[in-house]
């Protein structure tokens, strides 16, 4: 609990974990109140989603309805009254681009109070 409030574990989930989704781990990492990580889905990731971290996770965000259609094919019956949000974020940025960044930190402000 911080403030009173429960702290949020939020798994950020793209395809290979090296631009998008480690971009916001690394954004999000310093916000109180959040806990969180990044992972990828296809074999060559440099973290790949395992159950582990679907069952840690509150909250999912998945980068392209690709990724939310694989962790719904794979770990469906763990998703229960987990969020599962897709942002909707095209792969065509590099790590820690500005845009992204900004992209990142406006459409998770929609489903997180950030503070």
């Amino acid at each position: 609990m911080m403030d009173g409030r429960a702290i949020i574990k939020v798994l950020f989930v793209c395809s290979r974990n090296k631009w998008r989704s480690l971009t916001a781990e690394k954004i999000f990492a310093g916000q109180a109140g959040l806990d969180v990580r990044s992972v990828g889905t296809e074999e060559q990731a440099r973290v790949r989603i395992t159950s582990g971290h679907v069952g840690w996770a509150d909250v999912i965000f998945a980068m392209e309805k690709k990724h939310v259609r694989r962790i719904t094919e794979k770990f469906g019956d763990m998703l229960g009254d987990k969020k599962l949000i897709c942002l909707d974020i095209p792969d065509d940025y590099s790590f820690m681009d500005e845009e992204l960044i900004e992209i990142l930190e406006s459409r998770v402000a929609e489903y997180i109070d950030l503070v």
